[in-house]
């Protein structure tokens, strides 16, 4: 019997699936964004997939795992970018979305298991006057315990920060593989110590947010003649305390050809700044926006949008959903994600889509950073080697624009530093020490020696 027969023999009446075609589909997220790790990727799938059912069920996979050696890889909504969710050494992919329920809600705090769909949470919450404080683009499909442990922010960053900001993610629970697998209760900073680790430092079984009352949100496109325009309004609105906003981008002229859900609203050749506005905003973001020279093109609830099949609300035109929307059109265009300095950030922006005028099609997200307004930029850009998409990641650095390069697969790489951790690796000892939970994805991990 071979060790992942093995492994299987020990699940007892857990939910098994063994048929190749349908393991090979739960073993792909949406790595393909990238052109590299497409190809280091593709041929990575599991033996099997696993679907516990409670944390018991959860103890006895991670028991028979540490029995036969048996890697492990967890997977939510498999919505990722960077094969989070991709078994890089075979083995079993924990499917977590049997683990779906909102537990409580109280003054602003959900409880909510981690294989919950972030749709359903916040409809949930909803029936309760509260609602998901942020999420990726992929919130129909994705769930709460894989955002906070693959994501980092999303729809709701302009007010509230990343998931690592203290106060988002204020506890949760965490399947650990020691000597004996136990389940752990992590609150305050040990909590946020694994967040976006990509499940490598454990499994999350249960997760303890903030929320808000929830708001009758308010889709707005804003046209402007030049992206220079736009950017100037959106950083406008994003600083405007007295407007209440979930989301606040901006794309260049070049985009909203690719968003088929809105495109015969915009003018040609114009600018777009995307926004998520609750009703008391509604007419002073009208007013500044006739200010500033913009044209109000389009309006729609959002709930409404999101509630309706085929609707496309316009959170799924922003953050990683813009890439997407050009990637369904055209395979030959892949992103970056870019950090920009809070002192300078437009002129700075500027900058950069000088320098790429036909490669780079520029997309801002704003969001608060120490203390001031800055955004992330999510390029959308043209493809054509890894020499060349080196170089352009090169001149952002040179420019003082960080990146979070997701074209690479391990944690560290794919942030700002890229460099192992030495609190990393330690906290991959403590709660995993034979090394089993999602290899190839810790580049901190590499110099440790698997302990039994």
């Amino acid at each position: 019997m071979s060790g992942i027969e093995t492994f299987l023999s020990l699940l007892g009446d857990i939910p098994v699936q063994t048929v190749p075609a349908l393991v090979k589909r739960k073993s792909r997220d949406f790595y393909w964004y990238s052109p590299v790790l497409k190809r280091q990727l593709d041929s990575c799938f599991a033996d099997c997939i696993v679907m516990p059912r409670t944390e018991e069920d959860l103890l006895k996979i991670a028991s028979a795992a540490r029995e036969t050696k048996t890697r492990l890889t967890p997977r939510g909504g498999g919505t990722g970018n960077y094969g989070q969710a991709v078994p890089m050494e075979g083995g079993a992919v924990i499917e977590m979305t049997e683990l779906n329920k909102l537990l409580w809600v109280k003054d602003g705090v959900a409880r909510v298991q981690a294989g919950m769909n972030m749709l359903d949470l916040d409809r949930a919450l909803q029936e309760q006057g509260w609602e998901v404080r942020m999420y990726p683009s992929t919130k129909r499909t994705a769930t709460i315990g894989g955002f906070i442990a693959g994501g980092s922010g999303g729809i709701g960053s302009v007010r509230w920060g990343g998931l690592s900001s203290p106060g988002n993610v204020l506890a949760l629970r965490l399947m650990a593989l020691g000597k004996e697998p136990e389940i752990l209760e992590l609150r305050g900073q040990d909590a946020r110590s694994v967040l976006h680790t990509y499940g490598t430092t454990g499994l999350i079984t249960e997760l303890e947010i903030g929320v808000e009352p929830a708001v009758n949100w308010q889709d707005m496109a804003v046209s402007f003649d030049s992206f220079e325009e736009a950017s100037v309004f959106a950083r406008d609105i994003a600083l405007q305390s007295g407007i209440q906003k979930k989301l606040v981008s901006v794309v260049d002229s070049d985009l909203p050809p690719f968003f088929a859900s809105v495109r015969e609203h915009v003018p040609e050749g114009a600018a777009l700044v995307i926004l998520m506005i609750a009703p008391a905003g509604i007419e002073t973001v009208k007013l500044l926006a006739a200010k500033a020279g913009g044209q109000l093109c389009y309006e729609a609830n959002t709930r409404e949008m999101e509630d309706t099949s085929g609707a496309t609300p316009l959170y799924e035109l922003t953050w990683n959903h813009t890439t997407l929307q050009v990637l369904k059109k055209d395979r030959g265009y892949t992103y970056l994600q870019c950090g920009y300095p809070a002192e300078g950030t437009l002129d700075k922006v500027a900058e950069i889509r000088a320098l790429f005028p036909d490669e780079l099609m520029m997309h801002l997200e704003f969001f608060p950073m120490g203390g001031h307004v800055s955004c992330a930029a999510l390029p959308v850009i043209r493809f054509t080697d890894e020499d060349r998409l080196n170089h352009i990641i090169a001149e952002h650095e040179k420019r003082g624009v960080n990146i979070a390069n997701p074209h690479v697969v391990t944690i560290e790489e794919g942030g700002m530093h890229r460099v192992a951790s030495p609190d990393l690796a330690a906290i991959k000892k403590r709660y995993d020490p034979m090394l089993l939970l999602n290899p190839g994805k810790m580049l901190s991990a590499r110099t440790l020696e698997p302990q039994d």
